[in-house]
């Protein structure tokens, strides 16, 4: 792990509308490290249309039912003991489908920013109890990840000129001053 590694595994996130995120572990998978993750989401909750660019993404339910969408194709529902695995580059979402807490296991290989990326994500959400985040921090987020991941419902003049306005404001503001040790980026 590196020196400046920020989290101790397990470190688990929430966000505002009750749904948890634990990054259980980092394994070596044939010289890569693979993330580990067990996650909770409520009733009528789960994540909009992104994509991981430079990852795999794995999920397993262990409880209650998960519906999911990889962009262009139908929704499809998977139950208790069921897997569905999202490939790099594939637009996807996931949300609960059933009436009680859906559980999952899963794994984001490699595992590069994703846990620094989505604690930021939901630190922002959690500060302003909406989805959307605190401007500053999430076109912070956005901007310096946006070669590893993306929102499909973002338009693109926000990711192209609200996002870098936002984020030369904040600077001027000094509002990074958290993420100075935030994780370079992969290209």
């Amino acid at each position: 792990m590196d020196m400046n590694y920020p989290f101790s595994l397990p470190h688990a996130i929430k966000n505002p509308f009750g749904d948890e995120l634990i990054f259980e572990a980092l394994e070596n998978e044939n010289g890569v490290k693979k993330m580990m993750v067990r996650n909770r989401v409520m009733p009528g909750s789960g994540t909009p249309f992104h994509v991981h660019f430079k990852q795999d993404e794995g999920l397993t339910v262990s409880s209650g039912t998960i519906g999911y969408q990889i962009d262009g194709e139908t929704e499809k529902v998977a139950k208790e003991g069921e897997s569905i695995v999202f490939k790099k580059g594939q637009m996807h979402r996931f949300w609960n489908a059933g009436e009680e807490v859906m559980e999952c296991i899963g794994w984001v290989k490699p595992a590069n920013s994703l846990d620094y990326y989505l604690t930021g994500i939901y630190n922002s959400m959690n500060k302003t109890g909406t989805a959307e985040g605190d401007p500053f921090e999430s076109a912070y987020l956005m901007r310096r990840y946006k070669s590893e991941y993306d929102f499909k419902d973002i338009p693109i003049i926000v990711k192209k000129v609200v996002f870098p306005l936002t984020v030369a404001i904040g600077r001027l503001l000094g509002k990074y001053k958290h993420f100075e040790h935030a994780p370079t980026p992969i290209k």
